[in-house]
């Protein structure tokens, strides 16, 4: 669950904020919009991740799209030897 905090609030009550954002997101507003938010250091790194691993599986998906179409690919013979391992 997260929170919502005017920034007037969030400069005020700034060390309770960092502590909570440590166990939830804090969404940090001015005039009732939401401007930024606050997060754990684990939950940044999670969500980086999560979006890494999006990026991956979409290019992923692009390659074998491109080869289910008919592009040519790199016999493994020559990945091998352009490596030095053949």
């Amino acid at each position: 669950m997260a929170i919502d905090m005017p920034v007037t609030e969030a400069r005020e009550r700034f060390s309770e904020l960092v502590e909570t954002a440590a166990h939830e997101p804090v969404f940090l507003t001015k005039r009732g919009q939401r401007q930024a938010v606050v997060l754990s250091p684990a939950e940044y790194e999670r969500l980086m991740e999560a979006a890494e691993d999006a990026e991956d599986l979409a290019a992923s998906d692009a390659v074998m799209a491109e080869i289910m179409a008919g592009s040519p690919t790199i016999p493994w013979a020559q990945v091998k030897a352009d490596l030095g391992l053949a």
